[in-house]
């Protein structure tokens, strides 16, 4: 048997609203303490009826400890102050970040200078892998733009053997239209008579 879909609306019906009051209340109660067993989570629920009668459920301690609880960490969410935004130290790690840049710009300078006049024996190890690293890079973004081209060359001579295949199409149906139409042509002459060829059957022997 299919169970049919309950409307979210308030039941008009007393008898009938106070029975799904239980059923309901019950379910959730249950659902309640499932969720803490499985979870271990601390749950504390309040019910109140139409009557005005009180359920209520606390899973870890009492519930009067739940409500202390809470009010504990709602006061604090509320009152807990925003940090102070400190310039100082923003200007710190500005000027810290600088000095960063700096010294990797000079490496960088340091090691293209001795790169191209073959004096790199008289940089430190640190120096050597900053410029490792930044070798690396520059050979990926090398090879990914070799590679962009070459996917761009291969596009464009696929492109250019399309038009080419095209055009060739094109000239090859021009070439059977034209032979066609020439030995259409020889067939009409060979079946046309001459005219100027008089049949006479006098002068036969």
């Amino acid at each position: 048997m299919v169970r049919g879909k309950v409307q979210m609306k308030r039941i008009e019906n007393p008898l009938h609203r106070q029975v799904t009051f239980c059923k309901r209340r019950a379910g959730l109660l249950k659902k309640a303490k499932e969720l803490s067993v499985l979870c271990d989570a601390e749950i504390g629920l309040l019910i109140f009826s139409a009557h005005g009668k009180l359920y209520e459920l606390a899973t870890h301690g009492t519930m009067q400890g739940l409500l202390e609880r809470y009010t504990k960490f709602a006061r604090g969410a509320q009152l807990q102050p925003e940090p102070p935004i400190n310039a100082s130290s923003h200007i710190q790690d500005a000027k810290e970040e600088i000095h960063v840049l700096k010294q990797e710009i000079g490496t960088l300078q340091k090691g293209l200078s001795y790169l191209f006049g073959g004096e790199i024996g008289t940089m430190t190890v640190e120096e050597l892998q900053v410029l490792e690293k930044y070798l690396e890079m520059w050979i990926y973004q090398i090879r990914s733009v070799k590679m962009n081209n070459m996917l761009s060359d291969i596009q464009t001579l696929k492109d250019k053997e399309g038009i080419l295949k095209a055009a060739n199409k094109y000239l090859q149906d021009k070439i059977e239209e034209n032979t066609t139409g020439i030995t259409n042509f020889g067939q009409v002459a060979l079946e046309t008579t001459n005219p100027w060829m008089v049949e006479d059957e006098i002068f036969q022997f």
